[in-house]
Formats: structure tokens, sequence, C-alpha cells
């Protein structure tokens, strides 16, 4: 039998009993490759014994700290240490693929994912016209016609959902499904946005951007992307609803719901406007997605666009794992914070999310006379918890503290609160990106291109990063997302969390360990938050991976098809289906007439414009006005698509 035939038959195999499992019993999977179906299988080794809140400490420093009280005490749970060591790791990385927190619920239940547009049914059909041949980009048929703006997606119609398939495999990277005695939901991992497959090969790139998932269409096709309003620009009070459909509010008063049809239409058209590779984790009711970071993150701290995630284990690096799913793949559990970071009243804010739910159980009816608040505790697969993920919940909560936007840590029952947020951090700092295939002589001649254009006044150390937030008005980007957690800071504890061994479910009275910031740290972690009065910034990234990132800039702006004459820009590529070219986007980076012609196609996008995309700022150059010619640039793009790994011996992870 050969291997598409195989793959068909194995498929269909896998559907008849998942169906039949179904509807018996409790199922569930997610795929995690085996090595062999790796293109970057090699990775840095493991050097570190300890993490402690964010301090690396080698094995030979660790012995000695053992033979002292102060030192043992030093490397305890109970100080925030973290034991390194393969355990940890192959946690990391399948908790990378397989774990969701839960969030299988809100998408699912709540959002609709599989109830809308696009249906299992018709992703199963997909997977199973690949025939084994596996796709970065599973375009599945439309099941029933939904409407998003001025856009009608017709029945029958391809979806590019960007979704990754790898060679030889009949699943999804990075969906979890479950099967529970008849009701399916899907749930989603680190691998759905930190993985992608290999046009060329098939196989798998660990930690590799999933450059063309089709987020933000993916929602809009949803049953409820009103669930997900606070992301957007949509304003519920633009779209008043009948009277009669009121809550009422946490004063007593009683409050008109945004009409549902109408709303549900304006968030369609916001999350819509999500180029392709982009996601928008900012609960700050503007539309202002990021490009998804790779996961080459050694020394790659601060972590996130703005580098909010900058303090805690590993450097910051399980605070930006904890973000995903405590705060962004959940938005009922920011209910009591409503008021602050949204001007809502809390049962405003869970009624609007909650009036189009997909599961009866979950969706609000004002007729009802319950409170939003009361249908949801009633149906929440975590009672005493706030939201539907699986949290553990510091005293602080919904407090901001610099490690949480809300004082919640994503936690698997049976195992130490926030460890699995801890393993994959230990697990994405040793990720290497693919040996890239360069000419040696070019790579040399523009690492003295890059010395010479200045690049490495910013772009030094291992990983090619200072790790400085630059204020927004000096590197000129996009401010937007920049100043995207100001409110954050009217509700802000101390960074606190969990001493490392602390079971979850927690225990009555668990062990709080203080994360110390001061002095020029908490400086730069104000900035990165656009706090004391800061405007924000943007973090200087890291150069890792570059030749699997593009495109380019914290919101996608700079992006330049292999036609570098007719490819520009967001419209002229992720909007048109092109992926963007590693090159010719690096050289739009750095050539300022390039660059040019790519801002001016992005403004002329009405859904560019919708989406904050510019791609303006870091004006930094190395074009002949600079001094460097057509050869040397050229020579200066290999050598930053030729960085895939640290470029100094240090311990990691």
């Amino acid at each position: 039998m050969g291997r598409p035939l195989r793959v068909i038959v194995i498929s269909a195999a896998a559907i008849g009993t998942v169906l039949v499992a179904g509807s018996l019993a409790r199922f569930s999977y997610a795929p995690m490759p085996e090595a062999g179906d790796l293109l970057n299988p090699e990775r840095s080794p493991i050097e570190t014994a300890f993490d402690v809140l964010g301090r690396r400490i080698a094995r030979d420093e660790a012995e000695r700290l053992k033979a002292t009280p102060e030192g043992r005490a030093a490397l305890s749970p109970e100080s925030g240490a973290v034991a390194i060591d393969d355990a940890l790791v192959r946690r990391g990385r399948e908790a990378f693929y397989r774990e969701t927190f839960g969030n299988e619920v809100f998408l699912s239940d709540v959002m609709g994912m599989l109830d809308g547009g696009l249906t299992p049914f018709e992703v199963a059909r997909a997977i199973l016209m690949l025939g084994g041949a596996g796709t970065t980009n599973l375009k599945v048929r439309m099941a029933r016609d939904v409407t998003v703006g001025d856009r009608v997606w017709k029945t029958g119609e391809l979806v590019p959902t960007g979704l990754d398939v790898p060679r030889g495999s009949p699943f999804i990277l990075g969906i979890r499904t479950f099967y529970d005695r008849g009701h399916l939901r899907m749930g989603i991992t680190c691998a759905l946005c930190h993985t992608a497959v290999d046009p060329q090969s098939g196989k798998v790139v660990e930690g590799a951007p999933n450059t063309d998932l089709n987020a933000g269409l993916l929602m809009a096709l949803a049953s409820n992307a009103t669930a997900y309003f606070m992301h957007g620009s949509a304003d519920p009070s633009a779209h008043p609803g009948d009277p009669a459909r009121s809550v009422t509010t946490e004063d007593g008063a009683k409050t008109a719901l945004p009409d549902p049809a109408r709303f549900e239409a304006a968030a369609k058209v916001e999350v819509a406007s999500w180029p392709a590779g982009s996601f928008d984790s900012s609960a700050d009711r503007e539309t202002n997605p990021t490009s998804i970071p790779s996961s080459f993150s050694a020394y790659g701290e601060p972590y996130s666009w703005s580098g909010r995630a900058g303090i805690g284990p590993f450097k910051g690096l399980s605070a930006l794992n904890n973000n995903v799913h405590a705060a962004n793949s959940d938005t009922t559990q920011q209910t009591k914070a409503a008021k602050t970071l949204f001007g809502l009243d809390p049962q405003v804010y869970l009624g609007t999310a909650l009036q189009g739910a997909a599961v009866a159980a979950l969706r609000y009816d004002p007729a009802s006379g319950k409170r939003p608040t009361d249908v949801l505790e009633a149906a929440d697969p975590t009672p005493g918890a706030p939201g539907l993920n699986s949290y553990a919940v510091l005293p602080s909560f919904p407090a901001t503290n610099y490690m949480t936007d809300n004082g919640l840590l994503a936690s698997v029952p049976g195992e130490p609160a926030n460890y699995a947020n801890n393993a994959m951090s230990a697990f994405q700092n040793l990720l290497r990106a693919p040996e890239p295939s360069l000419d040696a002589e070019r790579v040399k001649s523009g690492r003295a291109v890059f010395e010479r254009a200045g690049c490495a006044g910013c772009h030094s150390g291992p990983a090619l990063t200072n790790r400085r937030v630059i204020p927004v008005g000096e590197i000129g980007t996009q401010p937007s997302r920049a100043h995207s957690t100001v409110r954050m800071e009217a509700r802000l504890a101390p960074p606190t969390i969990f001493a490392t061994d602390t079971p979850f479910p927690l225990p009555p009275d668990p062990k709080l360990v203080p994360i110390p910031l001061g002095g020029e740290a908490l400086k730069q972690v104000q900035l990165a938050w656009a706090h004391a009065g800061t405007g924000g910034g943007y973090k200087v990234p890291n150069l890792v991976g570059l030749a699997w990132s593009a495109p380019y800039l914290h919101d996608s702006g700079v992006a330049v098809g292999a036609d570098a004459d007719a490819q520009l820009g967001v419209p002229g590529t992720l909007d048109a289906g092109i992926p963007p070219d590693p090159a010719n986007s690096l050289r739009a980076l750095v050539d300022r007439n390039l660059r040019a012609k790519v801002v001016s196609a992005n403004k002329a996008s009405a859904k560019a414009r919708t989406a904050r995309v510019t791609g303006e700022g870091h004006a930094y150059w190395a074009d002949a006005e600079a001094g460097v010619s057509g050869e040397e640039q050229a020579d200066l793009v290999a050598y930053l698509l030729s960085v895939n790994r640290l470029t100094e011996p240090v311990p990691v992870p």
C-alpha cells in the first residue's frame, strides 16, 4: 500500500473510531511529531542546572551552592527555583504540542469555532483530500454562507486557513480534538502558532512562527466572534440593542446589551482584518494585531513585541507562555476587571460575550432572569476559579502584577502550579532554526556590513539583541500596541508567583514568592507596559531564525514577495495568498526606497488600516544613501538569513 493511500486509510479509520468513541466515552488527541519528522531536530545542549526567577545557575555553580545551607535555600522551590533536566524539557515539548489548559471550552462552546462557516466534517474532508501530501495552508470548504464585512464567504468556497498538516500525517499541528460522549470540541496549543511545515520537505520546523495562519479569519467565520470583541475596535455602544434585552448591572441599574446581529457583524470585521501570521493578544478595545514571534527564544528577553514579559522564571518567557493561556484563550476571566480595563460593567461585559455562545448552557438570555455571571458559574468546568480555563489564582487577582495580566497562572491538575509554562520555556530555549544553505563568503561579508552600518549597536549579544525596550517615539513604529496595557496600571500588585513545588489544585495556604524588581529593571518594565507616564515602547527583537519569520516589524508591515516590483506590503503578499520572501522583505527593512513603496501599499488598503498595519518605523538604513552598495546590501541580507542559533557559547536554557 502506497504512503498516500495509507494516510487516507489511517485518517478514515481514525475519524470512524473517534465518531464511535465520541458517542460512548471521552477521548482527546493532539499530534506531536517524531524526531524523524523534524527539519530541525538539533538542539542546544542543557548547560543550566536551575533557573531562579530568571537567573541562570550553571551546573558548577549549583554544586557549590548545594554545599551550604544558604545555597540550598537559594535553589529551593520557596525561592522560585526551577530544576532543569531532561524530564522538564520532555514535559515542555509535550505541553507545547498538547496542552490546552482547558481552552477548548471557550473556543468551542462560547466562540463557536466549530459552529460557523467551517465544520469538523469539512476539516476532516480537507485533510483526507491531501492524500498524505501535507500542507502549510489547509484549504477547507465552507459549510454555509458567512458574511464578513462586504465579503460573503459562500458555501463550497475554499478558505485558506493557514493550518499546517505535516507530510504523511492525518492531523493538524497545534489542534487538540476532544470528544466528550458525543460532544465535539477543539482546543489550541502553542504549536498552532509556533511550529510550521516546511513547504519543500513537508517536515516540521519546531519554533518557527506559522506565518500564514489565518487566525483572524478563522475567528471571523466562527458563530460568536463577539466573544473576542475586547481585542478589537468594535464599540458596543455603537450598536444599541433592544431595551427588553437588558442586564442588571453590579450597581442595580438596567443596561441593554448591544444588538447581537449588528455587533457580531462589527466584531467579525475587526478580527478578519488581521494579516495572516498575526494575532491580537492585547485586550485593549483596539484592533492592533502583532506578528506571531518565533520560539527561538534563548537570550531573547524581554519577550512579546513590547517587552512586557520581562520578569520571573526564564527571564519572562514563562510569563509570555502563561499570557497566551491565562489571558488570551478565555475572555471570560476578565469579567471582574472589565470596569478597569474596558469601562464596562462586569455583567454587561460578560452578557455581551455570552449572548451568542454556541452552546445553550453558556448562552446568556436576558429573558431568563439570571445574571451573566450565574450562567457562567453554572456551566464552568473549573468551579471556584475565574473563567473557564484551568488557573492557579494568586491572591491579587484580578490585579496585574507584571508577571501576569490578571493574577492567573495557567496550570495542569496533578502537577505544580505554573509547571507546564516553565517546562515549555526550558524546551523553547533549546530550539535552533534549521541549518541554512548560504555562501559562506557572502555571509562573512554581510557580517562586516552589519557592523559598519551600526546594526550591532542594538543587535548585539548571543541572540543579536541588547535586550532593551526602546521608547515608541524613538523607534517610530505604529504606536497603538505600545500603549495597549496602560489601563492595567490602575490595578497593580507587587509581582509574585507561587513556590515552584506548589501543588495544583492549590492547598489552602500556598507559599508565595516575591519577584524582585527595582532600579533600571523596573524602569524598563514600566516602559514596556506604558506605565509611570511613559508612552510605551517596543523591544529590540532577537535575530535568530529570521529566514523563517518574514514579514518583519511588530505589525507584519514589512512584507515583500518574490516579485519586489509587484508584491508589496501586506495587501500584495499575505492578503493575496502570496508568502513574503524573507530576502526581499529584509531588503525592504533596510532600504528606504523599497520601504516607502511597502508603506504606501499598506496605507492604500482599508483592511490594513483597520488592523493598524503600516510597516513604518525602525528607520535605520543600509542602502545607497547610507553608503551601502547593492551587492553589500545583498550580503547583509545573506548574513541575517544565516543566523539559526546563538552566536556565542553561552549556557542554556
